[in-house]
């Protein structure tokens, strides 16, 4: 039983940490799962890596027990992915909305596309990946183009379109934040501002929502808008932190995409270049894999 499936990637409009509700927009970096099950016992195993194996075995058995009850599977999963990991550019969910569809198709299980994010998000949460539970950034990279949730009642609050013409730059550090450093920080002094953000993200002011919430995070974060300032000054639309960073996500138009870059090249870290992405997950078709 083979099954193939493809995620993409997004970026955070408002980081959901704070007030337990948050928005993110899809992107087209990607993640693609081949999912190999055979019934048996025996474990699941990450062919090729053991980056996220747990997560990765636990979205495959998870899908497999709702579909299968008490059968046992054994089998393997192949990830393959061009989304930086543990950067604020949600590899995480892109990983496991990949596999478990990857799986659902394997199996041949009719499961609802609600389904399929909770499922990932329970194993996210199991895992460890995820401090939310990350059902907006699930919710974006499944569905595409930018979504509003209350990540605590695991509700979609408002889902809009962002203009395919936008260009998407990517400054990506080379250092990670893992979910872990930032458990213990305390983000009641940035409330006010983050629901200010999330109140634009709902009323469709997803730009200007950015920009206010990467200027609150980054005094909690600890982590520099720097990037951030040096795209506005040369054009960009809107600038900011990516989920708790480091990467930077900046959008613009194709006319100011070389400026950007032209001031990005002395800064440390990787530039990455991507566009909106609006096709939900069932419909992409893997290209890495």
């Amino acid at each position: 039983m083979i099954g193939k499936a493809a995620c993409r990637g997004a970026a955070t409009i408002v980081n959901a940490i704070a007030t337990g509700k948050g928005a993110a927009f899809g992107i087209t970096l990607e993640a693609d799962a081949i999912v190999e099950l055979e019934l048996g016992t025996g474990n699941i195993v990450l062919r090729g890596s053991d980056e996220g194996k747990d997560l990765i075995s636990g979205c495959a058995r998870a899908v497999a027990t709702k579909a299968l009850g008490n059968s046992e599977v054994t089998g393997e999963v192949h990830i393959k992915s061009d989304i930086p990991i543990s950067r604020g550019l949600k590899s995480s969910s892109a990983v496991s909305n990949a596999v478990v569809l990857a799986t659902a198709r394997a199996l041949g299980a009719s499961l609802t596309d609600t389904d399929l994010i909770l499922t990932g998000i329970e194993e996210s949460m199991r895992a460890g990946v995820t401090i939310t539970g990350a059902f907006d950034d699930a919710s974006a990279c499944f569905f595409g183009g930018a979504v509003v949730t209350d990540n605590r009642r695991f509700t979609v609050m408002h889902r809009g379109t962002m203009d395919q013409d936008l260009e998407i730059i990517l400054h990506v550090p080379d250092r990670r934040i893992s979910k872990a450093s930032v458990k213990g920080l305390d983000f009641s002094p940035i409330v006010k501002d983050v629901e200010k953000a999330l109140k634009l993200a709902l009323a469709g002011e997803y730009l200007k929502a950015i920009e206010v919430n990467s200027r609150a995070y980054a005094k909690v974060l600890d982590v520099s808008e720097d990037i951030a300032q040096i795209a506005r000054k040369k054009g960009a639309l809107a600038a900011g932190i990516s989920g708790t960073g480091p990467a930077t996500a900046i959008i613009c138009d194709r006319a100011e995409v070389g400026e950007i870059l032209k001031a990005l090249q002395k800064e440390e870290g990787s530039i990455l270049r991507a566009h909106i992405n609006d096709t939900p997950a069932r419909e992409v078709v893997p290209r890495l894999l």
